[in-house]
């Protein structure tokens, strides 16, 4: 037999093979031709003009959109395959249709993935970011995708199909309720710029302690101090409380807050030759000039009045301190002279009187401030016996043991 036609037209069966295979092998080497030529010719051509972040950024959409190149070829090849049942045509041009309807959604949601990457790298990306926004379009577009490829895979209309979501609302939004909460919360933090990738917040309720890393539609996650990662619920954000260190960032100040716990049993008044022994402290000099004016002052006129010399001011070791730790502070190059600086006593515990340092850092790095409180406390620690004052101490085992050694001595020798 010379005609292929006609032994085609003797075997349906091998005509219909041979079509399916013909049909396949075509789908195939278009995808070749535009996934392993096009594609690659495109990327060398970007390449070649200096656009090589460009080609590659782009590479996820040209992937994606050259399989529609094979569908097509299906969809209108199929039609020409001998001997194939009309039932079975219809089935692949639905397939066919239904997978150029994803491959395009998916090309598409690839174009916001790259949208959203390059807006990141804008100075007001991490003020404003779209990540949340991003999202809720790839959402809605997978959403009409479904229906498309349903309305396509069964050949009904899509509206027949949307107009049966009314009566799915309810269900709807329960299935999508923390979507809508979350999109809700994510508005209303971007608007009100109450977060941005970088800030540094803490949620204790949540063990969430460090940097937000990312932003999303649904969850927002934060680096701890500890390098693990802690995922919160967007409207989490909303609806409880948290911390946000950025105001302390951009105040260009860290503030210190610690109390020395002065032994008050070590309060006392100053005799007049340790006045004059301490004015060797050059920090409290004018402190210790002005004082004596004043008080000089002050007693005269008691003195005037006849007044009994009890009544007289006196200078104290505490005040004195507390002087000494006002101009140190002025005078350290660490310490923020801009912002609010007080030396305050606290009211007195068990534990001892309080003397409070309340300052801001020059700085705001965590090593660099934790350096600059450790060396402020260490001189005072180091530098409070020459006023006289002790730090209270609880007692300890060391304590109690010599305790009672001096009075087995004491015992001894009476």
């Amino acid at each position: 037999m010379d005609d292929p036609l006609a032994y085609f037209d003797a075997y349906p069966a091998a005509a219909l093979i041979a079509g399916l295979a013909g049909l396949m092998l075509a789908a195939g080497l278009s995808l070749w031709l535009t996934r392993f030529v096009l594609v690659r010719v495109l990327r060398r051509a970007l390449s070649r003009a200096g656009l090589d972040e460009v080609g590659e950024s782009l590479r996820p959409v040209n992937v994606r959109l050259a399989r529609l190149v094979p569908a097509l070829i299906v969809y209108q090849g199929v039609l020409a395959v001998p001997h194939l049942a009309p039932a079975a045509t219809t089935v692949i041009r639905n397939v066919a249709a239904a997978f150029m309807i994803l491959t395009v959604v998916m090309a598409i949601a690839a174009v916001l993935t790259l949208v959203n990457t390059v807006y990141s790298r804008r100075p007001e990306a991490a003020s404003r970011p779209i990540k949340g926004y991003i999202q809720v379009v790839k959402i809605v577009l997978f959403l009409l995708a479904a229906i498309l490829i349903l309305a396509t895979l069964i050949d009904r209309s899509p509206l027949l199909l949307l107009s049966g979501l009314g009566a799915m609302a309810a269900i709807l939004m329960l299935v999508f309720k923390d979507t809508i909460l979350s999109l809700v919360a994510s508005v209303q933090l971007t608007s009100n710029d109450m977060l941005r990738v970088g800030d540094w917040i803490e949620m204790p309720q949540l063990n969430a302690d460090g940097d937000v890393i990312d932003i999303a539609l649904h969850t927002v996650k934060v680096q701890n101090w500890d390098k693990t990662i802690t995922t919160i619920p967007t409207w989490k954000l909303i609806s409880e409380s948290y911390k946000n260190w950025r105001g302390m960032q951009q105040s260009g100040g860290r503030r210190i807050k610690r109390a020395l716990l002065i032994d008050q049993a070590s309060v006392r008044f100053l005799e007049p030759e340790e006045r004059e022994r301490m004015r060797r402290f050059a920090l409290i000099d004018d402190y210790l000039e002005r004082k004596h004016d004043e008080l000089e002052a002050w007693n005269a006129r008691l003195a005037e009045a006849g007044r009994d010399p009890v009544n007289a001011r006196r200078v104290t070791n505490l005040g004195t301190f507390r002087a000494y730790v006002a101009s140190y502070l002025r005078a350290h190059p660490g310490v923020n002279q801009e912002m609010t600086q007080i030396v305050r006593q606290l009211a007195p515990t068990p534990q001892g009187l309080p003397l409070e340092i309340y300052a801001f850092t020059a700085t705001i790095s965590w090593v660099p401030y934790e350096g600059i409180q450790s060396d402020i406390f260490d001189h005072l620690i180091a530098i409070l016996p020459e006023f006289g004052l002790r730090l209270y101490q609880q007692p300890s085992g060391l304590d109690v043991s010599r305790l009672g050694e001096a009075i087995g001595t004491a015992a001894k020798t009476a």
